[in-house]
């Protein structure tokens, strides 16, 4: 037995080594208790408060955050302890940080966008997307869905955010899209044959349902969080149709099994109102874009649930550019002309039908940054500025599945928090002039 003068005494039984527990574990918590630092909580004063849940604004509120999550919400402005650090928002409104359920962050649509991607590298993307990625979370976006990339550079986008190498917000991505050959995210339309060669699953090109059942696999390999499928032609591919239905109804099933197997999500981009109703009916989570959506396809989604993720800017945006000569390919151009000006008109009709709407705005078609621009259109298609910040707040989180974390001003969850000057409800365009971003208790901005 060897003495220990200064601690509980350590016993040599062979190679073993024994300590007597219950001694160890008491000194070393006195030692934790003398040598730990306080915790500092950071008191966050808010004029107003919308807390993403509740259809009322609280006025004078304290937010108290402790480390990463949000500890308390109090009436009044609690006075601060010593080691508190207290921010003043009296003269703002707070809420919730917003979530947008469809970006796409490695790119931003230019005239140069056709050319580009046979002449930037994965890296040239990756450093635009570190860009684009801050632009969005300085615009107050702290999650976002990404629904579809080139080179898996959202995954490596994604890690990176976390590892706190750059900033941007919270990533939840599908890397490559599913499509079918020629199909809407093909990533090989408007090649010449020597270049286009055959893609497959891989490359997210399928046609069958095991080519499918291989694609939905491949993402889980790369490291994708949901799946994102081409259930419709599209407006930016370098193809004829932005209508018609893409995928056969036993590709569609393959998908939507093979993804439950992996627990993901499949959202489905659609246009035209046929390949939505496959999609719809074979199980996806959610309709990106839904152009034109019937009251057929609405009853649909509502029976079985589906989100609508409506993304009116970028219909709208591709409407203006359709009208300057050679913005777009010309195979493009009407396809713009006529889809983009039709959205408006889908969600006021989604929303009088009680369709769930989650935000969403497609940036990437239009620029990384301006996503609040989706709240004007929202109340001008008949939302209540209320609603329209729920779509983006607590709808999106259930969405994503993850309101139990995000989406809501509430203790125990993520101190995600964003604020604007003035009353968002009195004039919605205060959301375009985020003044204040908190992600998970740490301060991005503050005017």
């Amino acid at each position: 037995m060897i003495p220990n003068p200064s601690g509980p005494r350590i016993v040599l039984e062979g190679h073993a080594l024994s300590i007597r527990r219950s001694t160890f574990a008491a000194a070393a918590l006195a030692l934790i208790a003398l040598t730990a630092p306080l915790s500092a909580r950071t008191l966050i004063h808010a004029g107003r408060l919308i807390d993403g849940s509740s259809d009322s604004v609280q006025e004078g509120m304290t937010v108290i955050v402790d480390g990463d999550r949000i500890a308390g919400v109090v009436s009044g402005y609690t006075n601060a302890k010593p080691d508190d650090t207290v921010i003043d928002l009296r003269d703002s409104t707070l809420m919730p940080g917003l979530m947008d359920m469809h970006t796409h962050l490695t790119s931003e649509l230019s005239r140069k966008s056709y050319i580009e991607r046979f002449q930037l590298d994965p890296a040239d993307f990756a450093f635009k997307s570190a860009a684009y990625a801050e632009r969005t979370l300085m615009a107050g976006f702290t999650t976002v869905r990404d629904l579809g990339d080139r080179h898996n550079v959202s995954i490596s986008l994604r890690e990176a955010i976390e590892q706190g190498l750059i900033k941007g917000p919270r990533v939840f991505t599908a890397a490559k899209s599913l499509a079918t050959t020629g199909g809407h995210a093909d990533p090989t339309n408007g090649m010449n044959s020597l270049l286009a060669g055959d893609p497959g699953p891989h490359d997210g090109v399928v046609n069958g349902p095991a080519d499918a059942a291989k694609a939905v696999r491949q993402r889980y390999k790369d490291g994708a969080d949901l799946i994102k499928i081409t259930a419709t032609g599209g407006v930016l591919s370098v193809a004829k149709s932005g209508l018609n239905p893409q995928f056969s109804d036993d590709e569609l099933e393959a998908i939507i099994r093979t993804a439950a197997d992996y627990d993901f999500h499949v959202a489905a981009h659609a246009h035209g109102t046929e390949g939505m109703k496959r999609a719809i009916r074979a199980g996806v989570h959610s309709i990106e874009h839904g152009t034109y959506l019937d009251d057929e396809a609405m009853e649909l989604m509502k029976e079985r649930g589906t989100y609508y993720v409506p993304t009116i800017m970028a219909g709208e945006w591709v409407a203006e550019k359709a009208k300057i000569d050679d913005y777009f390919p010309e195979v493009v151009r009407p396809k713009a002309a006529a889809i983009g000006p039709q959205i408006l008109d889908t969600f006021a009709a989604a929303y009088e039908a009680g369709v769930k709407i989650a935000f969403g705005t497609d940036s990437g078609v239009s620029a990384h940054g301006d996503n609040a621009q989706e709240f004007g259109l929202m109340v001008a298609g008949g939302m209540p500025p209320m609603e329209a910040i729920q779509a983006a707040t607590i709808v999106a989180a259930e969405l994503l599945g993850v309101e139990d974390s995000l989406g809501s001003v509430e203790p125990g969850k993520m101190a995600d928090l964003v604020a604007v000057p003035g009353d968002p409800l009195a004039d919605i365009s205060t959301m375009e002039r985020v003044s204040f971003v908190m992600k998970q208790g740490v301060v991005y901005k503050h005017d």
